[in-house]
């Protein structure tokens, strides 16, 4: 049999899902997830960081306004990926080895086409774009130059934020790790090389990201080349029928939109901020950066719990799902507090690493506090999140994602502005994070008692 059309899965794989203690199954999967999301994080600061060493805070301005951009390739990755694996983990749990190889290729496909749609209307339309997200003329040759260059790998990075969730959702989470690192690792080794050594700036960032994906995206490919996978990525089993497509996007969709609304929502507050100062957009964007420490470890462990609650709840292993919960629910609680607690502890170290000058430091400073303030919540609110992915349930995770960065972050937005001025803007995601878990909360309390008497 090719090895792109192999549909049987490793009995070994099943043990963690049927058998392993719970503690144990939860932190070998979701251990390397949150490796994994940490090195996203330090390819994430690495830009900032090195760009910062140029002493030149417009272009630690001009990545902040990038981000907007940057984000809606993670976000599509992140639909593909969230969705295909929730249905993939649930398919794999039913024993519908086959599904969930058409699945995985859907995925692979969709990835490639889709990232090379977005590359070229960004190119296009660049003009106009740069416009939208709110640069001033200090900033605008910076952006095109790093925007330019980021669409060339835009293919690439849909594939790689794709397929590691894929490959986790079939119980290989230290490979889905590993090309996570090898990606980030090559960024963060090239930033200094392209942005200090040969003097590129910002725009060296933007090759070092582009080459750090291109080596994810092969060694993924190359995963599945030599066998090592139970599901496909061969084009013979591509299809957007069978419920494919839209078992995908009814989960994706909903899971990745907080990262488009949270791309929009940027859109608008650089706008304000522009009112104000450039060194007002480079420092909440360093503070957002800070409050992303603490998203990332939390998200990290909501992925790793995942493929585990999506497996036992399409199994009806219902008292196992239950238990997964619990001592899930208690560790991300546990680790957002105590990353809150360390971002708190050495904030100053940390926003003088991004920030030089006099004016942006101190407003960084101020920022951070603001949007650490609700930062323990992550872990709650995450793991919920993914929860309700598992089981699912695609209008309940629909109404929490567009709640955090649309519904309630972006009327606060210009609320908050409105009424207290610049520092309205840094509190208005404590404000939306708040709310949002709350309303998780106790959405997921509903859905969950249903779906669990509906499945035993």
């Amino acid at each position: 049999m090719n090895a792109m059309e192999n549909t049987r899965i490793d009995p070994a794989k099943l043990e963690m899902f049927e058998t392993m203690p719970i503690p144990r199954a939860v932190l070998k999967n979701a251990l390397p997830a949150i490796a994994g999301m940490l090195m996203m994080l330090v390819y994430n600061l690495a830009d900032t960081f090195f760009i910062a060493q140029t002493k030149n805070d417009l272009q630690v301005a001009a990545v902040s306004i990038a981000m907007p951009v940057f984000l809606i390739f993670m976000a599509l990755g992140n639909m593909l990926g969230a969705g295909g694996a929730s249905v993939i983990s649930r398919s794999l749990g039913a024993g519908r080895h086959e599904y969930a190889s058409k699945v995985s290729a859907f995925c692979m496909w969709a990835s490639i086409g889709l990232g090379a749609l977005v590359s070229v209307i960004m190119w296009v339309f660049m003009t106009p774009l740069l416009g939208l997200i709110g640069t001033s003329s200090e900033t605008a040759a910076f952006t095109r130059s790093y925007l330019t260059i980021v669409a060339f790998g835009g293919p690439m990075m849909l594939f790689a934020n794709c397929f590691s969730n894929i490959i986790r959702a079939e119980g290989q989470a230290a490979s889905a790790m590993t090309g996570l690192l090898i990606g980030n690792c090559t960024n963060i080794v090239l930033d200094p090389v392209f942005i200090l050594v040969f003097g590129m700036g910002i725009t060296g960032a933007a090759v070092a990201t582009i080459i750090g994906n291109a080596l994810a995206t092969v060694f993924y490919l190359q995963y599945f080349l030599r066998k090592k996978s139970s599901l496909s990525i061969s084009p013979k089993k591509f299809t957007v029928g069978d419920k494919v497509l839209t078992g995908v996007i009814a989960i994706g969709l909903p899971a990745s939109l907080g990262q488009l609304l949270m791309s929009v929502s940027q859109v608008f507050i650089n706008g304000l901020l522009a009112g104000y100062s450039d060194m007002a957009v480079a420092a909440l964007g360093v503070a957002m950066r800070i409050g992303l420490i603490n998203c990332t470890f939390c998200i990290g462990l909501g992925q790793g719990a995942q493929p585990l609650l999506g497996y036992c709840f399409g199994g009806r292993l219902l008292e196992r799902y239950k238990g997964i919960f619990r001592f899930s629910m208690l560790c991300a609680v546990v680790l957002a507090v105590t990353v809150t607690g360390l971002c708190y502890l050495f904030l100053e170290q940390i926003v003088g690493i991004f920030l030089t000058g006099e004016e942006a430091y101190a407003l960084g400073l101020r920022f951070s506090r603001m949007i650490l303030s609700t930062c323990a919540l992550f872990g709650a609110f995450f793991l919920i999140t993914s929860a309700l992915q598992a089981m699912g349930a695609a209008i309940p995770t629909f109404t929490i994602s567009i709640s955090r960065q649309g519904i309630v972050f972006i009327p606060a937005i210009f609320i908050l502005n409105a009424l207290v001025g610049l520092n309205g803007l840094a509190w208005a995601q404590p404000a939306a994070d708040l709310l949002s878990t709350i309303l998780a909360a106790v959405m997921y309390v509903f859905v969950a008692r249903r779906r669990i008497r509906m499945n035993s």
